[in-house]
């Protein structure tokens, strides 16, 4: 587990598949990340029976992103793009938990932990143009506008451009949140 001041991070379990589901099934997440189809619970058990079926070119771990009473408030994905050891962040909270700070915090943890156990040169993350408040957040992290993709996701019938952004280990320095892991 991942601990910060307001809100923990913990590796998605077998018993969170039915709130993994509903949150990467649901709106907004899967309109801002860029899924553009559905996940079956079937399909994510698989993953929990035969997770190295899953890590062909990436390495992939989900987080619950959780406050100190354990409450979820949402999602966080990070993956390991191989042989390039490039990272990407993904993430998305519940619409009644948006603009409370919890995706800085969660953004930071994650880009903590990542740098301090990983060797990476950068992390990056792929936001929608519409998402303001996300790209807000990785700003305040000391993520960097790199440029425009240009119909990267097709979602609800139409083409949908996405900034990428991205954080190289000299910009981030030392660990700003994260606590300890447990």
């Amino acid at each position: 587990m991942l601990e910060g001041k307001t809100l923990n991070l913990r590796v998605v379990e077998r018993e969170d598949v039915d709130y993994l589901v509903e949150c990467v099934n649901g709106r907004p997440w899967g309109e801002y990340v860029g899924v553009s189809e559905q996940i079956a619970k079937s399909q994510q058990m698989k993953y929990f029976d035969d997770p190295s079926s899953f890590t062909v070119l990436t390495e992939s771990k989900w987080f619950i992103v959780q406050k100190k009473d354990g409450t979820k408030i949402g999602l966080m994905n990070h993956r390991l793009t191989l042989p390039h050891r490039c990272v990407e962040i993904s993430y998305g909270l519940t619409p009644e938990e948006q603009g409370k700070g919890y995706g800085t915090e969660a953004t930071q943890l994650m880009v903590d932990y990542l740098f301090l156990s990983k060797n990476i040169a950068r992390i990056q993350a792929m936001i929608n143009v519409e998402n303001i408040a996300s790209q807000r957040v990785v700003e305040k992290v000391g993520f960097k506008r790199e440029g425009l993709l240009r119909k990267m996701a097709f979602l609800r019938g139409e083409w949908i451009d996405f900034y990428i952004y991205s954080i190289l280990r000299e910009e981030w320095k030392e660990p700003k949140i994260l606590a300890k892991t447990s």
